[in-house]
């Protein structure tokens, strides 16, 4: 689907500023364990599967129209395991901080393949063997696998740098 009407009309507005935008993400996994990424079309990065949160959308709704949208599989959300924020240059210039919600989601049906403009490639990766991820993305993947059944978010008064990749703290 690409860039919504709403955020293409903001950009007329804003230019390359900063935009605060709603967002999901989603970790799948299949019957084998391996993890669902795709490869993004703007940056040619692996990521999880992400993408806006519409106006008057719930959030598990857009997880689960967004990896249909992207991969053509349907899934279902089974828990919300983090809500952080974080910060995204495109390679065009534009900048956002999104407030993501990640959600671990069961895969119910489909077959896997690149469904729209906004990946070049989906494929699935034992999670031992994950290709490169940016910080958000493994912290995604890592809190929705891990053991803690609830959701993960930054403490009040903390940064980025203050966690790793697993969200755990590093001071």
């Amino acid at each position: 689907m690409g860039v919504p009407d709403y955020i293409l009309r903001m950009r007329e507005h804003v230019g390359h500023e900063l935009l605060w935008l709603p967002s999901v993400s989603a970790v799948v996994r299949d019957d084998a364990g391996a993890l669902l990424l795709g490869r993004r079309a703007d940056d040619g990065r692996w990521s999880v599967v992400s993408g806006f949160v519409e106006p008057g959308e719930q959030p598990a709704t857009a997880v689960v129209r967004e990896v249909e949208e992207e991969t053509g599989l349907v899934v279902e959300p089974i828990r919300l395991s983090s809500v952080v924020s974080h910060p995204h240059t495109y390679p065009n210039g534009d900048r956002c901080e999104y407030l993501n919600l990640g959600f671990h989601c069961r895969l119910l049906s489909g077959t896997a393949r690149v469904n729209d403009d906004e990946s070049v490639a989906v494929e699935w990766f034992p999670p031992d063997r994950l290709p490169e991820l940016d910080a958000h993305a493994r912290l995604v993947i890592a809190r929705a696998l891990g053991t803690d059944p609830g959701t993960w978010y930054l403490p009040a008064g903390t940064t980025w740098d203050e966690f790793d990749d697993a969200g755990r703290s590093v001071r």
